[in-house]
């Protein structure tokens, strides 16, 4: 028996292989096959379960098969791949949705080729076989290998990518049940949260990200937070925020971008640090706040609670700050300022000059100015509390840009 030349087809070095070696080669794959199962069972510690019979029998069944296809295609070349194709695949899918990876699998295969080869090298050596048949037995045999991890890391992959797709399905559901108003229940959080392997915290804080700002490569986030970037805001969901090295994470998964996160609240609470978070990023936007970085609301309460409704704060300025309309615009926010200085500094003109940068004798005559306006409000302390949110609420929104976005 001669070897036919070999083309660049996968089929190729079955083409070559000389008519009649399978049907010389089939007595002798029972025992190549029982060879193959004892090598991996002892060899490959995945497949090492002597004592479960079931789970040995599937094995057996796996190597048969495998060899079998192997003298059909042997047999006939130009036998369909498509069939064999997809029950590599499912073995691919198969080992995927059990948790494996292919390490051992594709061990198992390379290893049964191994046994395969020596085998018939020993038919060669034995003169049951001639010599020249084992330049193409051996280029098929480990074609049709090649061919089978293909097949079956591609069905790994397949199922590995759309049980990846589920996960992120699920958690991004999980994004949306901490964050609802009304809050769901701790029941129905814990059973999505274990769906989508996600260890319930005691706390959670709430990042709010702008999206325009974000990259085409979406930030890559620690496998215990929770992120939503498909919407805007984008939504972060950090686990345990005061635990140790939280800060650090947050820092590096939002890497720069115009971020907020608000405060630490109980599991069905994140609703609430969203919402401060969502408040804090739109003052940002306004230019408010510092407008890169993450900004933490924790530290600008008072800021957030007097710039939270833009109407109730007209309402405050025009109650109690009215009489400042009198005064033209230039000498109007000297005017708020010394106040401002006035009202936080127990109404000591030489503090006021100090936290001002102006003589005293400025700062007097300022606030004779401003009694003339104000009259005996300027000693009523109710007013005062007034005066000085509304002021406060006033050099904020001074410090955004005119053209900053709303």
């Amino acid at each position: 028996m001669r070897a036919a030349p070999v083309d660049e087809e996968p089929e190729g070095p079955f083409r070559a292989l000389p008519p009649g070696l399978h049907a010389q080669l089939r007595p002798y794959f029972a025992d190549i096959t029982e060879e193959v199962v004892e090598a991996i069972r002892t060899e490959i510690a995945e497949y090492a379960r002597p004592a479960d019979d079931t789970y040995m029998q599937g094995v057996h069944r796996g190597v048969d098969h495998a060899l079998q296809g192997f003298l059909e295609r042997m047999a006939t070349p130009d036998t369909d791949w498509e069939p064999v194709k997809a029950t590599y695949e499912r073995i691919g899918r198969g080992e995927a949705e059990e948790g494996r990876s292919l390490d051992s699998f594709q061990a198992a295969l390379r290893l049964g080729a191994r046994v395969t080869w020596r085998r018939v090298n020993a038919l060669v050596d034995a003169g049951l076989l001639p010599r020249t048949v084992l330049g193409a037995f051996g280029e098929a045999l480990f074609v049709h290998l090649d061919r089978m991890a293909a097949a079956t890391t591609a069905g790994y992959t397949e199922a590995r990518m759309h049980a990846a797709g589920e996960l992120q399905q699920r958690r991004s559901r999980l994004v949306d049940l901490l964050t609802a108003d009304p809050p769901a229940s701790a029941e129905a959080i814990a059973g999505l949260a274990h769906t989508a392997r996600w260890p319930v915290p005691r706390a959670v804080a709430v990042a709010a990200i702008d999206s325009a700002a974000l990259p085409v490569a979406r930030p890559i986030v620690p496998p215990e937070f929770l992120a939503r970037f498909d919407m805007q805001p984008g939504v972060l969901v950090v686990p345990d925020p005061e635990g140790p090295g939280r800060a650090r994470d947050v820092a590096g998964a939002l890497n720069g971008l115009p971020a907020a996160m608000g405060p630490a609240v109980p599991l069905r609470e994140g609703a609430r640090s969203l919402r401060w978070a969502a408040e804090a990023l739109g003052l940002m936007r306004r230019g408010v706040l510092a407008s890169t970085g993450l900004i933490r609301c924790r530290d600008h309460l008072s800021t957030l609670l007097l710039l939270r409704d833009d109407a109730l704060v007209d309402a405050m300025a025009e109650r109690w700050l009215g009489p400042l309309a009198q005064v033209r615009p230039p000498q109007r926010e000297r005017l708020a300022e010394t106040l401002l200085a006035w009202l936080g500094s127990g109404r000591n003109a030489n503090e006021v000059a100090d936290r001002l940068a102006v003589h005293p004798q400025t700062v007097r005559y300022r606030m004779r100015r401003l009694e003339e306006l104000f009259g005996r409000r300027l000693a009523d302390p109710s007013a005062q509390f007034e005066m000085q949110l509304a002021l406060r609420a006033h050099e904020l929104r001074r410090r955004a840009p005119a053209d900053a976005a709303e």
